[in-house]
């Protein structure tokens, strides 16, 4: 990828995006975090409407999503992106507290990326966290769409 890039994370609890935002921006490896507390906002951002009407910056180059969130959960979110030709090769990632096996199957079924449980202690969501966004932020090649975003 050659460089630090912006990650859209998608968490309605205000600690865990302060933890991982610490955790990308203390470990550089991202330009930007995007955030935003419930799934709608999400699907908001990537089709540049509601507050976000008119911005210009392009696609991110991972979106990082909580599952149970207000307004559109974050399955509903990942199903949206998958059925759009535009957004369906975008990196997914859910990062998230639930452990169950409803979740990790549909996430899987909809092509998620990746399924990561939320660890409960901060260093390991530091570590895990920093080793998501090595994996995807930077090491990760996207495609054409993401890199003319990026």
């Amino acid at each position: 990828m050659g460089g630090l890039t912006r990650i859209l994370l998608a968490d309605d609890s205000r600690s865990d995006v302060e933890l991982a935002i610490e955790a990308l921006t203390e470990h550089h490896l991202a330009n930007q975090v995007v955030t935003v507390s419930d799934g709608a906002e999400a699907l908001d951002y990537l089709y540049s409407r509601g507050r976000f009407e008119g911005r210009s910056d392009g696609l991110p180059a991972l979106v990082l999503l909580d599952i149970h969130m207000p307004k559109v959960d974050g399955l509903e979110v990942l199903r949206r992106i998958r059925a759009d030709a535009l957004l369906a090769t975008l990196p997914v990632v859910m990062l998230t507290s639930s452990r169950q096996e409803r979740d990790i199957v549909e996430s899987y079924r909809h092509r998620v990326n990746g399924f990561m449980v939320k660890p409960i202690d901060f260093p390991a969501f530091i570590e895990a966290v920093k080793a998501l966004g090595l994996s995807w932020g930077v090491v990760n090649e996207p495609t054409a769409g993401a890199k003319r975003a990026a």
